[in-house]
């Protein structure tokens, strides 16, 4: 039994014995104690006083009195009014750090027997990732690393947008405008290339825009006859046709582009384990329309278009299926959903999609649930704000969208400058240099995008974010690799840690109590953060555990220690919280030095 069902059962036969009442146990629930005040974990009595007809401090001292009599953990109280502030023995956090340091696998919990699909990326082939890619991107590894520590079997996918009409306007400028430019002979990523046409679609574009208009058409005419979109228009049909020429150079550009992609996402430090294309998944969903109908879910309206009401739901009414028979976006997405669950048999299925498509999953999965599918419940949308940078920070290469790939590159290139301006590198290859900042540029990065809860807008501020002290990603590691070189010295030195006993001890200070009591709080943050799909609460653990680690090592320098037994334990301690770190940083998609 641990210490806080320990407490739970504490209390559970407290309101037996002095209130004569049968409490259950998921009534009874502890806080942490607020710092201000003495104690470890905190009992609420105020919902309670019907059953003590008492006042709250009465009530209070009550249950504290029993507890420091009868629950060996419980070494005394304090009352602040209605609060029970319980201090705990010193000695209990001993046992609770011998069993955290015998755990090999920390951070992970049991199986669940469940699997879980996490989507994320959904990249178009137009155009190369932006910053907006990297919180997606970031969020959807670390929520897929959180989920796999819970238990779950998960399966990280990327749903492809490589079809369309975005995808034709890159397509018809490169026919008209490439002169056979390639990836090789330009220097480009592939993806930078279809999305340097892409640009110039547009570019062109407007300018037979201006001329129509100079020749008598109005702007909305001009902008639906521009020859350039009705070339893009009829190529989108020739590709639905599956015409041999357009075929061949969608399947051309489409490989520069994954060969790019490919390249971001190795540096980005995520991956995938399943890709859906909407070229295979478009036409998806009309079967489901008909099962629709035939259950009384969707209805046809007089031009023969199908519609699905979801006023009782709280919504509108929505559209499924054009009176043409051709899908819209919901359609796919049906099929879509159906195909993953056939594909995996999947219990959960988490869509990680910007806040702006929130009222089209709201619909997506209202329809599913109707429809009884037996995923239906465990269909969510990780809903995620916009990243916005500072005023005339990184401007990317077009001026309106912030490139990834220069983004992780100008991290990269700040870190460098950064760490060098600190002297953190002496000693350091010019190998090991370049490793280190990119370790550093990109945790820096990744951490701070991480840190924010999902459903916020956010500032990421770069300078801000590289600095090692604060709430930042090099914080932490640095905290890592100052407790690494504590280890490399401890062992120089022969500390012997790795099997100990620490059971004879008599006494710890309140900074090793309270980095165990953090210590000991991993799993259940793990947990919390797989519950609300949510890395910053993980991030936020990390961050606390690295600045307490600090305290303790500031209060109690380890090497002056003369009695063996308490020096080989702060190395003990000194250990776990590396490897906590390391553990959860990893999570997170981020990776820690074992030098600076």
């Amino acid at each position: 039994m641990n210490i806080q069902e320990s407490i739970h059962t504490g209390i559970q036969l407290a309101f037996q014995n002095i209130f004569d009442h049968d409490l259950p146990m998921d009534q009874i629930s502890l806080a942490p104690t607020r710092k201000e005040f003495e104690g470890t974990y905190t009992f609420v009595v105020f919902p309670y006083l019907k059953v003590s007809k008492a006042t709250p401090e009465a009530t209070a001292n009550l249950i504290g009195e029993y507890l420091s009599e009868n629950v060996d953990v419980v070494a005394g109280f304090n009352v602040v009014r209605g609060f029970l502030n319980l201090e705990l023995n010193n000695m209990v956090w001993i046992d609770v750090f011998q069993k955290l340091y015998s755990n090999d696998n920390i951070g992970q919990l049991p199986a669940k027997g469940q699997k879980v699909m996490v989507e994320y990326s959904s990249p178009n082939t137009n155009k190369p990732l932006h910053l907006g890619h990297l919180r997606n991107n970031f969020l959807g590894f670390a929520v897929a690393n959180i989920l796999q520590a819970n238990g779950y079997e998960v399966i990280k996918a990327n749903l492809v947008n490589d079809r369309g009409i975005h995808i034709c306007k890159s397509m018809v400028a490169y026919q008209h405008f490439g002169n056979g430019e390639t990836p090789e002979s330009s220097g480009l990523k592939g993806d930078h290339l279809a999305g340097k046409y892409y640009v110039v679609f547009d570019q062109k574009y407007k300018e037979q825009v201006a001329e129509l208009k100079e020749k008598g058409q109005s702007e909305e005419e001009a902008k639906k006859h521009a020859p350039l979109l009705l070339e893009a228009q009829q190529m989108l049909r020739k590709w639905e046709a599956n015409d041999g020429e357009v075929m061949a150079l969608w399947k051309k550009m489409n490989e520069w582009v994954y060969a790019g992609f490919e390249k971001t996402y190795q540096r980005m430090g995520v991956s995938f384990d399943q890709y859906y294309y909407e070229s295979n998944t478009y036409l998806l969903g009309k079967d489901i329309v008909t099962e629709g109908l035939e259950k009384g879910v969707f209805f046809k309206k007089e031009n023969g278009s199908v519609w699905v009401d979801l006023t009782d739901e709280g919504l509108d009414e929505k559209l499924i299926l054009r009176g043409d028979g051709t899908s819209v976006y919901i359609t796919q997405d049906m099929g879509t959903a159906d195909l993953k669950y056939a594909d995996f048999g999947i219990s959960k299925s988490v869509y990680v999609v910007g806040n702006e498509q929130d009222y089209h999953f709201d619909v997506l999965f209202k329809i599913m649930r109707k429809l009884g599918r037996p995923y239906g419940e465990g269909l969510y949308h990780l809903s995620y704000g916009m990243v916005d940078l500072p005023t005339g920070k990184m401007k990317s290469r077009e001026g309106t969208v912030v490139d990834a790939d220069d983004l992780m590159q100008e991290m990269i290139d700040t870190a460098a400058a950064h760490t060098q301006e600190l002297g953190k590198i002496d000693g350091f290859s010019d190998e090991q240099a370049k490793e280190l900042y990119e370790t550093l540029g990109l945790g820096a990065l990744k951490y701070f995008l991480l840190k924010v809860d999902p459903k916020k807008r956010m500032l990421f501020n770069p300078q801000e974010s590289i600095e090692f002290q604060g709430n930042t990603g090099p914080f932490i590691q640095y905290s890592h690799a100052r407790i690494a070189s504590i280890l490399r010295k401890a062992e120089q030195i022969g500390v012997s840690y790795g099997n100990a006993d620490f059971s004879g001890l008599s006494k710890i200070e309140d900074s090793e109590s309270s980095l165990i009591y953090l210590l000991n709080d991993f799993e259940k943050k793990i947990a919390q953060a797989g519950l609300d799909y949510s890395p910053s609460i993980l991030a936020q653990y990390l961050f606390d555990l690295a600045k307490e680690y600090n305290r303790f090592y500031a209060e109690l320098p380890i090497f002056l220690e003369n009695d063996s037994t308490i020096l080989a334990f702060r190395v003990a301690l000194s250990a776990h919280t590396a490897k906590t770190l390391k553990k959860g940083m990893n999570l997170l998609g981020i990776a820690v030095p074992e030098r600076m």
